[in-house]
């Protein structure tokens, strides 16, 4: 994973933790082996390559990217997978936070570019 850009080690511990945070309700209290395992797995990928792009991204940039990014798309799983629903506001906040994402890859100079 060396050669990889920040960014893209960036998406894969987005993605990695999005998949450890979905599997958390199948584990019912850590009691199901795998997906208690998939929580484990996820969450370990996902802080290894969160580690890797803080040799490049500032850590705020990166935590910025990170939660916003992974806020949004847990909300989706949970949608998708659990039938959760997302009324008008949630779906408003969610929107002003990758706003938020997008103002600061775009027009910070504390986000390497």
């Amino acid at each position: 994973m060396s050669g990889l850009s920040p960014y893209v080690l960036l998406g894969i511990a987005i993605v990695a933790e999005v998949i450890g945070t979905s599997a958390l309700k199948a584990t019912e209290g850590f009691t199901r082996p795998w997906p208690s395992l998939l929580v484990l797995l996820g969450y370990g990928v996902a802080f290894y390559c969160l580690s890797r792009t803080l040799e490049t991204i500032p850590v705020g940039i990166s935590y910025a990217i990170w939660s916003g990014v992974g806020i949004a798309l847990v909300s989706l799983v949970g949608v998708a997978l659990y039938g959760q629903r997302l009324d008008l506001p949630a779906m408003a906040g969610m929107a002003l936070i990758i706003a938020g994402v997008v103002v600061i890859n775009l027009f910070s100079s504390a986000a390497p570019h």
